[in-house]
């Protein structure tokens, strides 16, 4: 007979490898995805993937999980901020209230740590008085070199939520970017195929983005951007492959020997909109000296 276990409330819309791992036991990602090809783990008596959305009350059976141990991973190290770091953090809050927080996040520092990024926005706000009786959810993507907006939710509702509305599209983002040459500025729409790979195995993703050309000249124009797909480095990619660089991008770019490595990427995440509870909210982040530096230079 399997071993049976009912959903929390906590774990609605949640993906079903999250709450495998934190609720039932940590095994690899290859071994759940295999007892689950062998219906050694059915959700109400179904067939499921690791990336199946769980509802409240779903019941979970499970065939012989008394045969498995849990993975035994190396402890996480945290970064420590200096006192400096945790004062400073009042300069970028945007919005603050019980359910998430909204920050301008500086660039050249990662939302979260890992292999080459210690330093992270995570940690430091966990050591603040903004995560003092909750901590931080991600609930979507900025990168490391991106400035701008940012929303990181202080419990599981709030993250489920927000999770949802990206994943529906309903919530708007709006970026700034100076890029190489002269964009036509009859480009409305990128829409592509973006190459990925997951599980070593190659895919493609659709990505559209609306957009609008607010200054140009014969070498650089700023950009008003808004994504409607939300893939993994969408609007470098998109830019690169129509010939216009994001300015300081360090990994699309057309000419190596031209590029200037010590330039920052100016790619500045600027508004963000959304409904929740039948209340609209918008929110604004400006972009930082640096940028606005470059913007003076290059359209005087």
């Amino acid at each position: 007979m399997p071993d049976k276990f009912i959903v929390s409330k906590n774990y609605n819309k949640s993906r079903f490898d999250k709450w495998f791992k934190e609720e039932i036991i940590n095994l690899p990602n290859a071994l759940i995805q295999k007892l689950l090809r062998k219906n050694k783990i059915k959700v109400n008596k179904k067939k499921i993937k690791t990336s199946f959305r769980l509802s409240e009350g779903d019941e979970v059976s499970i065939f012989n999980l008394s045969n498995y141990k849990p993975t035994n991973f190396k402890k996480k190290i945290h970064y420590l901020p200096t006192p400096k770091e945790k004062r400073g953090l009042d300069k970028i809050i945007i919005h603050d209230n019980v359910d998430y927080i909204v920050i301008n996040k500086p660039r050249g520092i990662a939302v979260q740590s890992g292999t080459n990024n210690l330093k992270n926005i995570l940690d430091i706000l966990k050591k603040t008085k903004y995560f003092n009786y909750s901590k931080p959810y991600i609930v979507h993507r900025l990168d490391k070199e991106t400035s701008g907006i940012f929303i990181i939710a202080k419990n599981k509702q709030a993250a489920q939520f927000f999770t949802s509305l990206f994943r529906i599209r309903k919530i708007h983002k709006t970026y700034l970017a100076i890029v190489k040459g002269n964009f036509p500025k009859k480009i409305k729409k990128m829409e592509d195929f973006l190459e990925y790979f997951e599980d070593n195995k190659k895919i493609k993703l659709k990505a559209i983005t609306f957009l609008k050309v607010l200054k140009t000249n014969s070498k650089y124009s700023l950009l008003e951007l808004n994504p409607k797909t939300g893939r993994k480095h969408q609007l470098r990619k998109q830019l690169f492959m129509r010939g216009y660089p994001i300015i300081g991008d360090q990994k699309y770019y057309l000419n190596k020997n031209r590029y200037f490595k010590d330039q920052c990427m100016l790619l500045h995440a600027y508004k963000i909109k959304f409904i929740k509870d039948n209340e609209k909210f918008n929110y604004q982040a400006q972009p930082d000296i640096n940028f606005k530096k470059k913007l003076d230079l290059y359209f005087r």
